[in-house]
């Protein structure tokens, strides 16, 4: 199989197809020729050559027509006319129309290899770029997500859902779990994945910096703008704009954010003029942002404004059938970026894995397989690979006598009133739950409101 890059040369005219030929080969490409516009697209079909060299009049169906269809076949390809020097402007005219550049006859050899080359190396970055644009989808597409877990599939099953739609949403889990990942599932899979994926962690700058990253600044606005800035809604128009720990966005942003969603227009700090965007949003937090609402530290039309759709991404504890799974294509991963190998993995390893808790979710389990992986120099991994924290070796036996005493009824003292009752029962759960409301809500059987409401009632410092 040759390595050499091919060039489709289309020219009616045998003698100076045969010169270009000639000229092609010596350049160092590969050539396949055709006589006629119709028979340049078929072969173009069936070659896919890497440029186009074509002259712009045929017998059939002339250079601009023969060059709409190769163009309607692959849009990327480099297409190059020929053309009289007395018509330099059509030229210009083909490559208003999609071509990649023009040579005019009498041909001068080395322009003509000078145009080759480069038509080439244009053709090879927009191919690794196609192959990087088509490797990031795959990477982050649906399919790619490890989902044998009731929970994960649930997340699948609305990203698949939301495909055909621009609906705003919001993704909860704790930190580890992989919600920009989720995002990102959201967009490749959504119709606009040919857009940008813009994403910005709103608990990694300052308020003055948060405000200029989402909406961009003028010049001279404050001390070191010294250029124009793009914010990200600008940089994400017509793609999505993904706000990682909304939570953490100041109140001033957050009015600002909900301005820019309401009318779907931003304007830069120190700016005068507004800028429509056309943004899908999707934010994510790990913080509970209903009692920050019911706090004051967020905004509550914000709330309803991002949460139009709600995606729960469950803790890897609630996930164990996805730790093996998970476990091999970080090992693989590991082997590939260290260049080392694993010669075998003892089921006790996957055991380990399964029996820990996870406080740090995903995140946690990817860099202790890879700590296993680069320090088994024997290439075998077994529970001795595993370097988990000592502190949390018991973690799952405690989560599990903490899931029995809240199911163990509360010893309650004689000649209590009802109220304080109410009270004691309401403290208790509250501290084997860690001050968690929404699980407290859920044992007792009543709304997450109304146990704030209590909370508040009993003056309980939770």
């Amino acid at each position: 199989m040759s390595d050499k890059p091919t060039i489709l040369i289309i020219e009616d005219d045998p003698d100076n197809l045969r010169s270009v030929k000639d000229v092609a080969e010596d350049a160092g490409f590969k050539t396949v020729c055709a006589e006629t516009g119709v028979m340049g697209v078929e072969l173009f079909r069936s070659s896919q050559p890497d440029i186009v060299l074509s002259d712009l009049v045929l017998p059939d169906i002339d250079g601009f027509e023969t060059l709409k269809r190769i163009k309607h076949i692959k849009s990327s390809i480099p297409l190059i006319i020929m053309t009289a020097y007395s018509s330099v402007e059509s030229g210009v005219r083909a490559m208003r129309e999609g071509a990649y550049d023009y040579v005019t006859k009498p041909l001068e050899i080395d322009d003509l290899q000078s145009k080759m080359r480069r038509a080439y190396e244009t053709s090879r970055l927009r191919k690794r770029v196609d192959s990087l644009s088509k490797s990031f989808k795959e990477r982050y597409t649906t399919s790619s997500i490890i989902a044998e877990s009731k929970g994960m599939k649930n997340v699948l099953t609305k990203i698949e859902a939301l495909a055909d739609t621009t609906a705003t949403v919001l993704i909860r889990g704790e930190s580890g779990t992989g919600k920009e990942l989720v995002a990102r599932a959201l967009h490749v899979d959504s119709v606009r994945a040919d857009g940008p994926f813009i994403a910005v962690n709103c608990g990694a700058f300052a308020e003055n910096l948060l405000e200029s990253e989402l909406f961009g600044h003028e010049k001279g606005s404050f001390t070191g703008a010294v250029n124009t800035h793009k914010g990200a809604f600008e940089r994400a128009d017509g793609g999505t704009l993904f706000l990682d720990e909304i939570g953490d966005a100041p109140l001033s942003v957050q009015v600002k954010l909900l301005r820019s969603l309401e009318l779907k227009e931003v304007r830069r700090v120190g700016g005068k003029d507004t800028f429509k965007v056309n943004v899908r949003l999707v934010s994510a937090t790990n913080k509970d942002l209903e009692e920050m609402v019911e706090d004051g530290s967020f905004r509550e039309d914000l709330l309803y404004r991002l949460n139009v759709v709600l995606l729960e991404v469950p803790p890897l504890r609630e996930r164990t059938s996805d730790i093996r799974l998970m476990a091999d294509r970080f090992i693989a991963a590991a082997v590939a970026d260290n260049n080392i190998h694993v010669n075998s993995v003892k089921p006790e390893f996957y055991e380990c894995l399964e029996a820990y808790n996870w406080p740090g979710n995903v995140r946690q389990l990817k860099n202790i397989v890879e700590s296993a992986v680069l320090l088994s120099p024997d290439g075998i991994l077994n529970e001795d690979s595993i370097n988990l924290p000592r502190s949390s070796a018991r973690s799952r036996a405690l989560a599990e006598s903490d899931a029995h005493d809240a199911d163990d009824e509360i010893k309650l003292p004689e000649d209590l009133t009802l109220n304080q009752i109410e009270r004691l029962i309401l403290e208790e759960r509250l501290k084997k739950n860690n001050g968690n409301r929404t699980i407290t809500a859920e044992q007792l059987g009543i709304s997450r409101r109304t146990i704030q409401r209590k909370i508040k009632e009993h003056e309980l410092p939770f």
